[in-house]
C-alpha cells in the first residue's frame, strides 16, 4: 500500500530551549517517520516574542520547509522583507488587515518526495486575543478561494486562544481542508483525531521549549506578575525542554487526512547542543 503525504507540525518554537530541541528532534523525526514537509511556528523564537530574519533562516537550516507565525508577527520590524518575500516560505496570519505587509498563506512546491503541492494558512482567533484580526472563518474561505488549484492540499493552523473557537474552525473547514492545527496556548492537547469529513485536527499541539516554565518564562517572575500585580520582565524559562507538534497523513489523492498523531520529543540535556 502505497504511503500517504506525512507532514510533521511543531507548535510555537521558543526561544533558543525550543531551537535547541528542535534540532535533536528533526533527525530522529527524519529517521524514524521520513516527513514530505516539517512546519514550525516560529513566532517566539526571538526570546519568546517575534522572530528576526537570522532566527528564521536557523530554522530552515535545521529542516523548516515553512515557518508560520501567529500574533507576534510584528514584533521586529526586520522580518518584514521576508514576508513579502514570495521566494521565502513564511507567512504571516492570513487574517490580519488586508493592509498589513507580508504574504497570507505559503506554498511548499511538489519535488521528487512530495507529489503535491502543500498550501499553509494561519488564522489568528478573536475570543481572549490581543491582537485585532478579522473574521478566521470568512477569511479561509477567501484564501481557498483564491489558492491556483481546484482541489488543494490545505493546511490551516489556528493560532488562537478559546479552545471553542479552534473546535469551531474545524468543523467549518472539515472535509475542505486537510488538516486544521492549532497553536499558540504552548499547552499540548489530548484530542487528535479525524473529523468525518476527513479533517485532522488537534486542539492544540503544545509549545517547542522549556516545560519546567510557565508556557516558556521562567516561573519567578511570573509569580512576581499574578501575586503582586507589579509589572515584571519575563525572562526565559529552562529545563523540561521538549519538542511538541504531530504528524499527519494525507491521502494524495484525496487530499483528506488519513492519521494524525502527537509529537512529544523529550530532549537530552546532556548531548549537543544543549552541551558543547
Amino acid at each position: 500500500m502505497q504511503r500517504g503525504i506525512v507532514i510533521a507540525f511543531f507548535g510555537d518554537c521558543v526561544g533558543q530551549p525550543g531551537r535547541r530541541a528542535l534540532q535533536q528532534a528533526i533527525p530522529q523525526l527524519r529517521a524514524e517517520s521520513n516527513p514530505d514537509a516539517i512546519i514550525i511556528n516560529g513566532e517566539n523564537l526571538r526570546n519568546g516574542s517575534g522572530i528576526t530574519p537570522d532566527l528564521y533562516r536557523g530554522l530552515r537550516d535545521i529542516g523548516a520547509d515553512a515557518v508560520t507565525l501567529g500574533d507576534h508577527t510584528f514584533r521586529d520590524p526586520r522580518i518584514t522583507p521576508m514576508l513579502e518575500d514570495p521566494a521565502e516560505p513564511i507567512s504571516r496570519p492570513a487574517n490580519l488587515s488586508l493592509k498589513a505587509p507580508g504574504k497570507r498563506w505559503i506554498r511548499i512546491p511538489k519535488s521528487a518526495t512530495r507529489p503535491r503541492d502543500i498550501f499553509v494558512v494561519t488564522v489568528l482567533g478573536r475570543v481572549f486575543m490581543n491582537l485585532h484580526a478579522d473574521d478566521p472563518f470568512a477569511c479561509v474561505d477567501a484564501v481557498l478561494a483564491s489558492l491556483p488549484e481546484t482541489s488543494p492540499l490545505v493546511i490551516v493552523e489556528a493560532h488562537m486562544e478559546a479552545t471553542s473557537e479552534k473546535a469551531a474552525l474545524a468543523h467549518y473547514l472539515d472535509g475542505r481542508v486537510a488538516a486544521v492545527i492549532g497553536s499558540h496556548t504552548h499547552v499540548p492537547t489530548a484530542d487528535a483525531r479525524i473529523m468525518r469529513g476527513g479533517t485532522a485536527f488537534v486542539t492544540d499541539v503544545g509549545m517547542c521549549g522549556p516545560y519546567a516554565s510557565v508556557i516558556g518564562r521562567e516561573p519567578v517572575g511570573v509569580l512576581r506578575a499574578m501575586t503582586t500585580g507589579v509589572h515584571t520582565n519575563f525572562e526565559m524559562g529552562e529545563g523540561g525542554e521538549r519538542a511538541c507538534g504531530c504528524l499527519i497523513e494525507i491521502d494524495p489523492i484525496s487530499a483528506k487526512s488519513t492519521a494524525i498523531k502527537r509529537i512529544d520529543f523529550e530532549a537530552d540535556l546532556k548531548r549537543p547542543p544543549f552541551v558543547r
